[in-house]
């Protein structure tokens, strides 16, 4: 090889090894750190939240709307290794008939009836064994409801469908899947943004339980009253996808590997304070067709206060 050629070969080598490629014209945007949510309840505080639920039923060209109101009170208490939530619903309300659109100030009009429901719902406390970590674990006395309802069920009385609405096995199910819909893992956990999180939840309407998988995406943080919160968005799934992830076919097959209700949409938005738990907010729409009905159920829930439990 002649001895300029050799050189050049050289000079080539080094020139390729020492190029760069020149910085990108816009700088890459940081991906949020992760966000940790362990379960730390208020111990020695009473945290109060007011729950409201519309039900909206478009039957044969007409309109029937109802409103339930309530508030709860909540307490936590360490047990067992774990712990004993304990809830009990000093104000209850029911407020039936008016055309859906019919609203006064967030009041619906319509007629506020009285129901054994709300009774029931005010004599009797609420107990759930939780682990460590927030798991639900099970019912405590979940027959407490059956005898608060003989108390104010007059005796005579068909309270067949209340009976099973209260039973022991009815009441423990209901709040084991209200509690997982809302929680199930998101504590003890690295949760990114863009992460999704499953879970079966169900709703009764009319004579028909609708079944669907809850997807919640974390959407980041936000700033509450009670502190730096996670914020998830909420939608349905009326049917498993082809590429089902093994996370999404775990959390059907755990719930039993339900039928899901074809058709369900649901959108929502939920907010768990990052600090101690608290329940901050939780809004949830959700439609389906029920034998030839329009049904559409939304349901909101926020927190009130956490105030010291007076002795």
């Amino acid at each position: 090889m002649r001895p300029g050629l050799l050189l050049s070969c050289l000079m080539l080598s080094l020139t390729a090894a020492c190029r760069r490629a020149p910085p990108p014209m816009v700088p890459t945007a940081a991906r949020p750190p992760p966000v940790r949510l362990d379960f730390q309840p208020p111990v020695d505080r009473v945290l109060t939240e007011t729950v409201r639920a519309v039900r909206v039923v478009v039957r044969g060209g007409a309109t029937v709307r109802e409103e339930a109101e309530l508030t709860t009170e909540t307490r936590f208490t360490p047990a067992e290794g774990g712990w004993l939530l304990a809830q009990v619903m000093p104000r209850s309300r029911l407020v039936r008939g008016g055309p859906a659109s019919a609203v006064d100030g967030g009041t619906a009009v319509g007629t506020e009836v009285d129901t054994w429901v709300d009774d029931v719902l005010t004599r009797f406390t609420l107990r759930v064994r939780l682990a460590a970590d927030g798991t639900f674990v099970k019912l405590v006395s979940p027959e407490s409801a059956l005898e608060a309802l003989r108390q104010v069920v007059p005796a005579g009385t068909d309270m067949a469908a209340l009976e099973r609405f209260f039973s022991p096995e009815v009441l423990e199910a209901r709040t084991r899947r209200e509690w997982e819909a809302r929680y199930s893992g998101l504590f003890r956990s690295n949760l990114t943004e863009g992460q999704r999180i499953w879970a079966v939840d169900a709703l009764p309407m009319g004579d028909t339980q609708v079944a669907y998988v809850l997807e919640r995406t974390v959407q980041g943080t936000r700033d509450t009253e009670y502190g730096d919160a996670l914020v998830l968005s909420l939608r349905c799934l009326d049917a498993l996808p082809a590429d089902a992830p093994a996370e999404l076919m775990d959390a059907w097959e755990t719930a039993g590997r339900p039928q899901l209700t074809p058709g369900v949409t649901c959108e929502g938005e939920q907010l768990v304070a990052r600090g101690r738990f608290v329940p901050v907010s939780r809004e949830l729409t959700v439609k389906a067709a029920v034998a030839g009905e329009q049904w559409t159920v939304t349901t909101e829930s926020r927190a009130q206060g956490l105030q010291e439990e007076a002795r």
